[in-house]
């Protein structure tokens, strides 16, 4: 912020100067702006001038002056106020510069000059302060003030406005040899003495010291007077002119009141501003505080301090800074097909980025998605391909970052290759490899031939395993075998060896053996232990001549097959059982029995499938406190196998998708306080389990939660009435509340002396009052009150001093509002609703009268209360008018009031109204008053009259009060009727009182002879004029007929069709207007086409005219009919 001090100079060589001086430069310039410069030139002009560096605009800004907080000043230019805007082209700067000629008292204030570009914003404030200087003040009062004997009745050139010596002359007797010889008196200083004397004593004064332009030392004097500021009543120090703030930052406003206790208000742009979160009071002494957390740039607006009637006033300004990228790109590698997530995070929340790419902006479209959550920003590539490879950059206002994406081609891991392999005749070949990816497929060759499969051929492809399966080998099987994955340079090749041996021998036998190996991942003898999902490859070793034959079983189930997740592979003296991805299911004992015709071996397996835990269960929260929370969950169910070593817990705003881990080291109990959090948001939790194995996944999302505090103590807990058995109770609320708000209040109280406190109430009041009922009269109670809410009670609210119950008697008294004080009047229909508060104790007994007998309970509704009496009558009429008095009384105490109450409707109209004379241009009328005055006075009369030609009204009179007057400026030769109606304070009445007789202004000196009217006969045979043309139309558009007849008198008109007279068929409409006659055929079809005839008939005769009517699928437009004469039907 600048502010600028101006002040007066004094008059040089017919010239004025000034001295500007910049006062303070708060912050540094940020934004557009590329410079700003304040000069001055008082008291002539004053320059202030702002420079904007456009470079980076794609358009002109726009530039705003502003005075205060809405003043626009663009609509002030003119010889006071100049606007100027110049450009350059080669830097791209634009110079804004206002100008204000000859500166008065009124341009000291605060200023503000706004540009806007687009998306982007920048402003700046300064004030301007208007002060005279000292040398100024002393020239004008020496001017002023200056001795008899220096002045002089002519003025020089230079004199101007300011030159009294040709004014100020002070009259002597005295010769001017005399003035010689006596002694100059002493310099009196007349400004001074006007300063401190009253108004009334100015033209003495002026008159003793020979000043002759009173208007012109009035002037000065109100000019050279330093006016003092008013002296609040309620303030010692007020808010500051002005705030600046920026966003995100915290805002303090403070006054000191002269009372302590005073309240006051806080608005905002002309609303009350309730305490919140966001928006703290604070009262310390008389000190008054708002504070605002977090500024936004709503909150820039219109500050008020309210106490009582006073107001002070200021205003907000919210800086936006820059966005700036707080956490940069960082290069990524992948390839061919992964996900692709750039992350930045920037300093604000939900601020606006632009991602490119190569310089190029990306959109929103399949292959590209945007994320944000909070100051977090993701760009998000799904499955990555060469042509992302390129320069990522990320923009805000505030800054940039950039980043390089390399995609390279996916290579394939062999995991197993396939190996060669000698069978002999009959036997089984199976060729068998594992690659790193299982989407990947693939082709077998032979010799370079791609082999086909068959019935002793088998292709398989299980996950990440492919096999080529040959059954019954035969010695063409034998070759050079590979396989080749689809899209890679790669290949597998194995070698089948065919082996023909034919040896005669005698086989030896030997018992079958089976050698299990007890090294390795055994726990204990026999028992094998694998994590779930991991595969589990349990080789045998067996021995036995001749070859024993090997059978796997899990209880009764026997083990056989060869492919699938659970197999049995078996090789020469080898026994393989095999499980892939093992599960949970899998576990148990197995057994492994070998036989040969020697003998036979069995061995028992136990497998133990280890896993990750369940997720833990129940996940809640049993306790919140200002910022912390207590959370409660039941372990998981199973235990994967492995004990529980602990639990890792996350959380998450409400609505949000980031989840922030809350401990990193294993925390082992089920019983967690979660701190750090948020008062008034709300948080969800979820909990993991963790064992030897890994971590589970995650629990359920707990139900929503508020970290929140119990509110502050009540305030100002008061006793505000006493009975023999009750006792009422006032308070403020807390003055800290906090985000949870208050739910309610408890009460409760105990005997004096001892120490077991009673609840009053069992359901929390919402009222800042309470009654506390069923006390024993003449004991001494004390009381005590605490807030509610979601976090509990807050500390007590005491009344310390034992209150005694005991019967306070108070006289009835009726305290009959100003209005009713006088009669009450109200219309007919219009609702009465009388509200009449009085006071005395016990409460008193009411009771009300109309026209001094009981009130009818159908007449009018009655609603007494402990402080007041409510007469209500909901649709009053002309019967409820009347004297309404209301009692009450306490024993032999009573209190009255009366009230007098008029039901008004509109008068009647005025009767008997009555020409009684008639001359010249002048009739006197008179009349009675109505019947009916409404139920009040008739406050006038609206006259009116109408000439009988035109039969038009016109006032005459209006609030006519007496029943009698004389309409004057009638036209001669006219005839006049009259209407008279009543008013009252309703209006006038609905009805009017017409004249019995009219007033006919005769024509004097002239006779009118009327020639003898012949009247004519025009009588006449129906005939056409316009006949009915033949028409095509289209089926199911409406289509009409028309022609024209004349014809006295009035002819009847018959419609027929195929010579069948119309009836009344709705199909058809039938009008006749002047003369012309037409036929509407309503959506005709196939059956109204024909003839149609139109036939005309009175008393003299009869015409027809016909058409035809055909259905076509073309729509042919026909001529419309015309009234080529008028139908003229003479007056009878």
């Amino acid at each position: 912020m600048y502010c600028i001090y101006i002040e007066w100079g004094k008059k040089v060589h017919s010239k004025s100067c000034c001295v500007l001086k910049h006062i303070d430069q708060l912050g540094d310039i940020s934004g557009m702006y590329f410079y700003r410069n304040y000069t001055g030139f008082c008291w002539i002009l004053v320059l202030v001038s702002n420079i904007v560096d456009s470079s980076t605009l794609l358009r002109k800004p726009v530039m705003k002056w502003l005075k205060g907080k809405w003043m626009d000043l663009g609509s002030k230019a003119g010889k006071h106020l100049k606007f100027k805007e110049t450009y350059d082209r080669n830097t791209k700067i634009y110079t804004y510069e206002m100008t204000i000629v000859k500166v008065v008292d009124g341009d000291a204030g605060g200023y503000r000059c706004e540009v806007t570009a687009k998306d982007k914003c920048d402003s700046c404030t300064f004030d301007i302060t208007v002060e005279g200087t000292l040398q100024y003040r002393k020239s004008v009062k020496s001017i002023l003030i200056a001795p008899p004997s220096t002045c002089r009745g002519d003025a020089g050139e230079d004199a101007g406005d300011l030159d009294f010596s040709g004014l100020l002359k002070k009259r002597s007797d005295t010769s001017y040899s005399r003035k010689k010889e006596e002694p100059t008196e002493p310099e009196v200083d007349v400004w001074e003495i006007l300063k401190n004397a009253k108004p009334c004593d100015y033209e003495k004064i002026a008159f003793q010291y020979g000043i002759t332009d009173l208007r012109g030392m009035l002037k000065r004097l109100k000019m050279m007077r330093k006016v003092e500021p008013k002296k609040s009543d309620a303030f010692i120090r007020k808010l500051e002119p002005a705030y600046s703030v920026e966003k995100g930052k915290k805002i303090v406003m403070s006054v000191e009141l002269t009372d302590d206790n005073a309240q006051v208000k806080w608005l905002k742009n002309g609303q009350e501003i309730k305490p919140s979160a966001k928006y703290l009071f604070e009262s310390i002494g008389g000190i008054r505080k708002l504070i605002i957390n977090r500024s936004t740039l709503s909150d820039d607006a219109a500050y008020e301090c309210v106490v009582g009637e006073e107001k002070c006033f200021t205003e907000v300004f919210v800086q936006e800074p820059p966005v700036t990228i707080t956490k940069l790109l960082d290069d990524i590698h992948v390839v061919v097909g992964e996900r692709v997530e750039f992350e930045v995070e920037v300093s604000e929340e939900g601020a606006n980025v632009i991602w490119m790419k190569d310089g190029v902006e990306l959109s929103r479209d399949g292959k590209y998605r945007f994320k944000k959550d909070g100051k977090k920003h993701w760009l998000i590539i799904n499955e990555a391909s060469k042509e992302d490879i390129g320069t990522y950059c990320v923009c805000t206002n505030g800054g940039q970052s950039k980043a390089e994406l390399e995609v390279e081609d996916k290579e394939l891991e062999v995991l197993q290759s396939i190996a060669d392999l000698t069978v002999k005749a009959a036997e089984q070949a199976v060729f068998k490899c594992e690659v790193s990816d299982e989407k990947v497929t693939g082709r077998w060759f032979k010799d370079g031939v791609e082999v086909i499969p068959g019935k002793r051929i088998k292709m398989t492809h299980i996950g990440r395993v492919h096999k080529l399966t040959i059954d019954d080998v035969k010695p063409e099987d034998a070759g050079d075998y590979t396989f080749v994955p689809d899209g890679y340079a790669l290949s597998l090749s194995a070698k089948l060896n065919f082996l023909e041996i034919k040896i005669d021998y005698v086989p030896r036998q030997d018992p079958p053996k089976i050698h299990l190996d007890t090294t390795g991942s055994m726990v204990s003898k026999n028992t094998i232990i694998v994590v779930a999902g991991n595969k589990l490859r349990l080789d045998v070793e067996i021995t036995g001549e001749p070859a024993p034959t090997v059978c796997w079983r899990k209880g009764p189930i026997e083990l056989s097959s060869a492919e699938g997740r659970v197999r049995v592979e078996s090789r020469k003296n080898l026994s393989s059982f095999v499980i892939e991805g093992a599960e949970r299911g899998d576990e148990g004992l197995y057994c492994i029995t070998v036989t040969n015709p020697a003998g036979e071996d069995k061995a028992d397996l136990n497998i133990r499938v280890v896993d990750v835990p369940d997720a833990p269960e129940n996940v809640r929260c049993t306790g919140v406190g200002e910022d912390t929370a207590s959370m409660l969950w039941d372990p998981p169910k199973f235990d994967g196998g492995a004990p529980i070593k602990g639990y890792l817990m996350e959380r998450k705003k409400k609505g949000s998708s980031r989840w922030t881990k809350l401990n990193f080291d294993i925390y082992e109990s089920t019983v967690y306080e979660a701190k750090k959090m948020i008062e008034g948001v709300f948080y969800e939790m979820r909990v993991f389990a963790v064992n030897g194995i890994g971590v589970s996944q995650p629990s359920a999302t707990s139900k929503p939660f508020m970290p929140i505090a119990p509110t502050s103590e009540p305030t100002r807990l008061v006793v505000d009435d006493v009975t023999d058995n009750t006792c009422a109770l006032k308070w403020l609320p807390p003055d800290r509340v906090g985000a949870g708000g208050v739910d309610g209040y408890i009460i409760e109280y105990c005997l004096e002396g001892g120490s077991e406190w009673v609840q009053a109430n069992e359901v929390p009041v919402e009222k800042n009052m309470y009654r506390v009922r069923g006390l024993q009269v003449g004991e001494k109670y004390l009381f005590r009150v605490s807030a509610v809410n979601i976090a509990g009670r807050s500390p007590p609210a005491e009344i310390k001093q034992g209150v005694t119950i005991r019967e306070i008697t108070e006289r009835p008294k009726i305290r009959l509002p100003r209005q009713l004080r006088t009669k009450f009047i109200k219309k007919v229909g219009e609702k009465v609703n009388l509200v009449i508060p009085f006071q005395g104790k016990p409460r008193p007994v009411v009771n009300w009268f109309k026209d001094g007998t009981p009130l009818d309970s159908s007449l009018a509704n009655v609603r007494n209360s402990e402080v007041d009496s409510i007469l209500f009558i909901r649709q009053a009429t002309r019967e409820h008018s009347g004297e309404y008095t209301l009692s009450v009384h306490i024993e032999n105490m009573e209190d009255k009031a009366t009230i007098e109450i008029q039901i008004v409707e509109k008068p009647g109209p005025p009767v008997a109204v009555t020409v009684t004379d008639v001359w010249g241009f002048n009739a006197a009328l008179e009349w009675k008053p109505p019947k009916d005055n409404g139920n009040c006075d008739i406050t006038g009369y609206t006259v009116q009259k109408a000439d009988m030609k035109a039969k038009e009204w016109f006032t005459v009179y209006e609030h006519n009060r007496r029943p009698s007057c004389t309409v004057s400026d009638l036209v001669m030769g006219n005839e006049y009727t009259f209407r008279i109606f009543s008013e009252n304070i309703c209006g006038l009445s609905d009805d009017a009182g017409a004249s019995k007789n009219t007033a006919v202004i005769a024509k004097t000196g002239l006779h009118y002879k009327p020639q003898p009217f012949k009247e004519r006969d025009m009588s006449s045979s129906p005939k056409f004029i316009t006949p009915l043309v033949d028409r095509s139309v289209v089926a199911g558009y409406n289509t009409a007929i028309s022609c024209a007849v004349r014809g006295y008198p009035r002819p009847k008109i018959i419609w027929m069709k195929n010579k069948m007279i119309i009836g009344a068929d709705p199909k058809f409409l039938m009008q006749n207007n002047q003369g012309v006659l037409t036929l509407n055929i309503r959506k005709p079809s196939l059956f109204d086409g024909g003839q149609y005839i139109c036939k005309a008939v009175n008393e003299l005769g009869e015409d027809q005219v016909e058409c035809r009517l055909e259905k076509s699928l073309f729509f042919i437009k026909s001529p419309v009919p015309q009234l080529l004469a008028p139908l003229t039907i003479p007056r009878k």
